[in-house]
């Protein structure tokens, strides 16, 4: 009776197995959170401290071997720019679009922008 019970156990722990989710493309870590939250209250996370969040964020990523979702990279490419680096701009839009070829147009539109406001 207990080697029966123990077996459908294992059986059942078997099935759930095949039940986890697989490890996603990218690592979002508080990305969507500090996205709302800047947005919803604008001001509310200064420029500074987005970086700071979205650096650490880049760390575990790469710990994990995942990639940074999309659109990622251009946020902290206005990030930097509006904190008067437009080197670290443009080399994070730069990968952006080539991580991500789809976002080139924006990626092309955000970069003249940026030229044309200095």
């Amino acid at each position: 009776m207990r080697l029966r019970r123990a077996a459908w156990h294992v059986a059942g722990l078997a099935m759930l197995s095949g039940c986890v989710a697989p490890r996603g493309l990218y690592y979002w870590g508080g990305y969507e959170d500090l996205l709302y939250q800047a947005w919803r209250e604008p001001g509310s996370v200064p420029i500074e401290r987005q970086v700071e969040l979205l650096q650490r964020d880049y760390q575990q990523g790469q710990a994990l071997h995942l990639r940074m979702p999309p659109g990622w990279h251009a946020h902290l490419g206005v990030l930097y720019y509006g904190l008067g680096k437009p080197d670290e701009a443009l080399r994070e839009l730069q990968i952006e679009k080539t991580e991500f070829p789809e976002s080139g147009t924006f990626v092309d539109r955000l970069v003249a922008n940026m030229k044309a406001s200095r």
